[in-house]
């Protein structure tokens, strides 16, 4: 573990209330030592939401709203696991226990679980609450020593919108979370910009030696469209003092729909001026020529060893407003980016998987295909959000868009878990989400209702959050933690679940009552 004094140094220039380094709790479960093997069980009241699991894997619940976890010693406050888990974070302690951090994405919040050797949750507090959050915090990386070269720190990345019905505020900004922390001490990251953050991945230590690079993906649907970025500094874990640069073609061709499946092209990363307000990058980025996605959704790197090789999401946007020309993916695609290994500023793109199944670019008359499938075929995505990408595999997690309306001749499906074989090529369905759509009522393990109500809604109108290969933390092998959003599930008693007071209001709605659930995943492969 790199544990210098540049490190402490750069965390320093944060200003953070409390190390971000806390080397002397946290434990990475590598070394000689084999970790302990955590005895899975159903940890519970609320049964797993999912059905049609893959042969070979078995399911089993960690936690939920319905569940009542006692808070840390000193703390009387009675929180709730909050509605819309998005990302998360799983940092394996010196004592053997674990935290488990989760962003609940409507909350504006953090959640944050101590769980025991054998996942079994022990307590729960918020180590950010929506009174600093301000804004949704979607999707996030916890960056380790052992994998980065810093760390423990979660980097969490938060939706604002410039545009109306947006959160409140234009300038959302990444977040560095010390994981151990305490509550609200967590400082922005003006130097990384300021986007619809989905996602701020850190590429591992292996990537580019004396480097820190955060890949940024930006889930924009205006004018400018979403943006692949990246922060870049000479300094390890140094993430104040960067460079912020976005992603072009070398052609500059801003279009995304003229890139096609079966091709490989020349990208460059720009600089463009870190510290402005959303509107601003967003204008420097088009300035810069920046590729226009339909917004870019997840990102994770192969877990090859070295780490130059990075794959993300873009969902998709409807063909009307700013897609009305077509120029963005509507169904949604999974893109392939190969860094050069002497430069990160630039780079081959390529998309893996395209959920438009287009054959020739828009500019050459290139029409999306319409017709939607069931089973593990591009034809079937409905809109990839999520991703998680191990040694051999791609999984790709649906967040199917309300511009579907929930029509069965294109919703055909609820949203699935794809995995999709690096080596192969061979794709096949994990899980679909479990609407209860055969009747079965939505029942406790005790056998009384879940708490509020449950609707069932129109085909895919629930989706995933974070899904993490937690293997090696737990010494089992195929060992994975999903958060599911089950997005018709609301009841009083999940409103305010950090307990602060404020609640917030997405897109100008009442507070949000969602509430959420997280799984363990046993006998994947990786």
């Amino acid at each position: 573990m790199m544990k210098n004094n540049f490190i402490y140094s750069a965390f320093a220039s944060l200003a953070i209330g409390g190390a971000l380094l806390v080397g002397c709790k946290e434990d990475s479960g590598t070394g000689d030592a084999a970790p302990y093997q955590a005895q899975l069980a159903n940890r519970s009241v609320t049964p797993a939401l999912v059905k049609d699991v893959m042969n070979g894997v078995e399911v089993f619940t960690l936690i939920s709203s319905d569940d009542r976890i006692p808070a840390p010693a000193g703390d009387n406050t009675q929180y709730v696991f909050g509605g819309a888990a998005d990302g998360a974070g799983f940092l394996r302690n010196s004592d053997g226990t674990y935290t488990l951090l989760t962003e609940h994405e409507d909350n504006y919040a953090i959640s944050r679980v101590t769980l025991d050797k054998d996942l079994k949750p022990l307590t729960m507090d918020y180590v950010m609450t929506s009174s600093q959050g301000n804004w949704r915090q979607c999707s996030g990386t916890l960056a380790e020593p052992a994998e980065h070269g810093f760390g423990p720190v979660f980097l969490s990345g938060s939706e604002g919108f410039s545009g109306p019905g947006g959160n409140g505020s234009a300038d959302s900004r990444i977040w560095a979370v010390n994981p151990l922390g305490a509550k609200n001490t967590a400082q922005s990251l003006p130097a990384m910009g300021v986007w619809s953050t989905e996602n701020a991945v850190p590429l591992p230590k292996t990537a580019y030696s004396g480097k820190t690079i955060v890949v940024i993906g930006d889930d924009n649907t205006d004018q400018y469209g979403g943006q692949v970025a990246m922060y870049l500094s000479n300094t390890v874990g140094d993430l104040n003092n960067g460079k912020l640069y976005v992603m072009a073609r070398a052609n500059d061709d801003q279009i995304e729909m003229n890139m096609v499946k079966g091709q490989q092209y020349d990208v460059v990363f720009r600089e463009i001026p870190g510290g402005l307000n959303l509107q601003g990058t967003d204008q420097a980025a088009d300035a810069a020529k920046a590729i226009k996605f339909g917004r870019v959704e997840d990102i994770d790197y192969r877990k090859d060893g070295v780490g130059r090789e990075v794959y993300f999401n873009v969902t998709g946007q409807a063909h009307s407003g700013q897609n009305a020309d077509r120029s963005r993916t509507m169904w949604g695609r999974v893109y392939k980016l190969v860094l050069d290994p002497n430069d990160p500023l630039k780079g081959k793109l390529s998309i893996l998987l395209d959920g438009d199944a287009i054959s020739a670019p828009v500019s050459q008359g290139g029409v999306v295909n319409q017709n939607r499938t069931i089973g593990a075929l591009e034809t079937s995505f409905m809109n990839p959000d999520n991703i998680l990408v191990t040694k051999n595999y791609v999984y790709v997690q649906e967040d199917p868009n309300s511009y579907n309306s929930g029509d069965p001749t294109i919703n055909r499906h609820d949203a699935y878990i794809y995995q999709y074989n690096l080596n192969t090529g061979a794709m096949k369905v994990v899980l679909e989400a479990d609407h209860r759509r055969d009747g079965r009522s939505f029942l406790k393990t005790d056998g009384t209702p879940f708490s509020g109500t449950v609707s069932r809604g129109n085909n895919g109108t629930w989706e995933y959050g974070a899904m993490l290969d937690i293997s090696d933390k737990v010494g089992m092998d195929g060992v994975f933690l999903l958060c599911i959003q089950p997005h018709g599930w609301k009841a009083e008693a999940f409103d305010d679940p950090d307990k602060d007071g404020d609640r917030p209001r997405p897109f100008g709605n009442p507070p949000d009552t969602q509430g959420s659930q997280i799984i363990i995943l046993k006998g994947l492969a990786r």
